[in-house]
């Protein structure tokens, strides 16, 4: 009856019942009082008490707002309301005694008040038991199992319990001391008791609510629900959930899958590098161009200029970045133009009086530049010429590289010209006094595009299968926010042709992160055909793609700097005569539109590089 009335009609109903309450209470409460079933000489004594407080009655539940207490939020906030409207009820009681001089016991008001609490919370617990029946009437939850009894899974309990799509049945928790324990109407059984009630059916899904377990435990638990062969989900905290800092149930974040903690790069002197400066920021709509930005901000430089070739990628990052500058009063210039352009990076220099270059801007997606050669090598080398040049000409102070560990004996073209690019700043960096040259090289940025993260993803929400070049592919990998701070350090550290590199850890296969983005977006590996789950598809190397990827070049010597985690390498060079040589067969090869001959460029000047057996068409 309950789920079928409106919202307003559901607010007179519980107004009667309310209103109602109050001559049964006072009934009752006789009935305690002097232990008769029906006192009905005591109640003819104290009729006009009765009539008075049943007509007072309506009054104080429509001033507490009863009414409005939705069945589904029957929480301590609602409970104290009822207290709240019981308690005045209790003292017009005691007025309304007085006034019309009713001889009854002292304790009555009491007694009808705590009979009127309890009849109006049993009530609503009533109609909500009802209502949730009938609107489950016929359809079967899923029966969860939460593990975790702390905050965040009592928080989750009480979520889920107003969803008819699933059904809490039991907390887990390794805490030996809440085994046997109660919480939230819900039993705290131990781990090995879970197994017993998934093989038995009894729990279907599991839903990890330990938002505050560090990485190491998270992945040992998350190997154990695996092994149970149901449902696992990893949610983040109610907290999370309702402040906006985690959007929905099944996204992966990329700290999850580094299998590493993040490295803490916040070194308090960062900022004396570039506050009060002009920094120029190349590829600035970039997952890296744009995260340096983001964080420049906390540097107070005295202004960023945001040099992008992409319109709608620069319109994109000024409108984010231009009312947070102007907030702490840093200028933003938001500048078209493409790197390969000597004439407008120069005035772009003289107009805007920059005196520090961060140079993200490249053509980095393999696959791409493999199939377009001559562009990759247009942008990713001569465009790094054309902005260092630029540099020394106009008196930078600083000039940075963001560099990539696919250019060390690479095996593709994108790699190579990220090697070429290396290899002219360290030779202006030998013969330039006024400018400090400097690159960091890192390995893949979880999340930023192209990256296997948004692939996966996609992947996975099209229900896969999710693709795997090699089973036996390895690759480096760090956090945007962790890239663009080792940039921002190595601007800071440098004294002048430095390699910088990130302690990484060990490298991770591609074929783990596909299963553990599959598990932790809730889903299973599917293990053989026909079977349950997403499917990881293996497709074979790319053109020009490695099994493993390498920071250093041969045995380079690495030199400490004032974080533990960052390495300065020494490496061998080219000689300034070697250098134009390269620079002047690429300019050949691109006036002459001749792939081949840029080919033989990159295998005269890039150590350890070979074309790759089966080429693209390129262009």
């Amino acid at each position: 009856m309950l789920s079928t009335l409106t919202r307003r009609q559901k607010r007179y109903f519980f107004l009667a019942f309310d209103s109602a309450l109050v001559p049964v209470a006072f009934f009752l409460a006789y009935v305690l009082r002097f232990s008769v079933l029906f006192p009905a000489h005591y109640l003819s004594d104290a009729l006009p008490l009765i009539v008075a407080m049943t007509l007072f009655g309506p009054i104080v539940v429509l001033a507490m707002r009863l009414p409005w207490i939705k069945l589904t939020s029957l929480d301590m906030s609602a409970l104290s309301r009822i207290a709240g409207a019981t308690a005045i009820l209790i003292l017009v009681a005691m007025a309304c005694s007085f006034a019309l001089n009713i001889n009854a016991p002292r304790s009555i008001p009491f007694l009808f008040g705590g009979v009127f609490f309890v009849l109006s919370v049993m009530g609503r617990n009533l109609g909500y038991l009802l209502v949730s029946r009938s609107m489950q009437r016929g359809i079967a939850g899923v029966p969860v199992a939460i593990y975790g009894a702390g905050a965040a899974g009592i928080q989750l309990a009480a979520a889920l319990r107003a969803s008819s799509e699933v059904e809490p049945v039991a907390f887990v928790d390794d805490n030996v001391n809440l085994h046997g324990l109660i919480i939230s109407g819900l039993s705290v059984s131990s781990p090995v008791r879970l197994r017993e009630m998934v093989q038995s059916g009894q729990v279907k899904r599991v839903l990890l609510a330990m938002p505050s377990l560090s990485q190491a435990k998270t992945d040992a638990i998350l190997a154990d629900l695996h092994a149970l062969g149901c449902d696992v989900q990893v949610l983040p905290s109610y907290v999370d959930l309702i402040s906006g800092q985690s959007t929905t149930l099944q996204t992966v974040a990329p700290d999850a899958l580094l299998g590493r903690d993040k490295v803490d790069l916040d070194v308090p002197d960062i900022a004396k590098a570039y506050a009060g400066r002009v920094v120029m920021v190349t590829g600035a709509g970039g997952s890296i161009g744009s995260e340096l930005c983001r964080q420049l901000l906390e540097c107070a430089p005295a202004r960023i200029v945001l040099y992008e070739q992409s319109e709608f990628a620069l319109y994109q990052i000024d409108r984010e970045l231009r009312a947070r500058a102007e907030s702490v009063q840093i200028g933003i210039s938001a500048r078209l133009g493409s790197v390969t352009n000597p004439t407008r990076v120069a005035n772009v220099l003289e107009e805007e009086g920059v005196e520090t270059i961060v140079h993200a801007a490249a053509y980095k997606h393999v696959p791409l530049v493999e199939d377009n050669v001559l562009e990759g090598a247009r942008n990713n080398l001569l465009g790094t010429q054309v902005v260092a040049s630029a540099a020394e000409a106009h008196g930078i102070e600083r000039f940075i590289l963001v560099s990539t560990d696919k250019a060390v004996r690479p095996t593709n073209i994108m790699g190579a010209t990220k090697r070429m690019a290396e290899m002219v700043i360290q030779d202006m960096a030998s013969r330039t006094r006024g400018t400090r040259f400097s690159m960091v090289r890192f390995g893949n940025v979880l999340g930023s595009s192209g990256s296997v993260l948004p692939l996966f993803q996609d992947q996975i929400r099209s229900g896969g299968p999710v693709t795997v070049t090699h089973p036996e592919v390895t690759r480096f990998f760090m956090t945007i926010p962790e890239a663009a701070r080792l940039v921002l350090l190595a601007g800071a550290f440098s004294e002048g042709g430095d390699v910088f590199v990130l302690d990484m850890g060990k490298p991770m296969k591609i074929l783990d992160i596909a299963r553990r983005m599959i598990e932790l977006s809730g889903a299973r590996v599917r293990n053989g055909a026909g079977g349950e789950g997403i499917e990881i598809k293996i497709t074979g190397l790319r053109p020009g793609e490695k099994l493993y990827e390498e920071l250093l070049i041969d045995d380079a010597s690495l030199i400490a700097t004032p974080h533990s985690k960052i390495l300065r390498a020494s490496e061998d060079r080219l000689s300034q005569i070697e250098v134009a040589a390269m620079l002047r067969e690429t300019r050949n090869a691109l006036e002459m539109g001749d792939t081949d001959r840029f080919r033989g460029a990159v295998e005269g000047f890039v150590k350890g590089y070979q074309r790759p057996l089966v080429e693209a068409d390129s262009a």
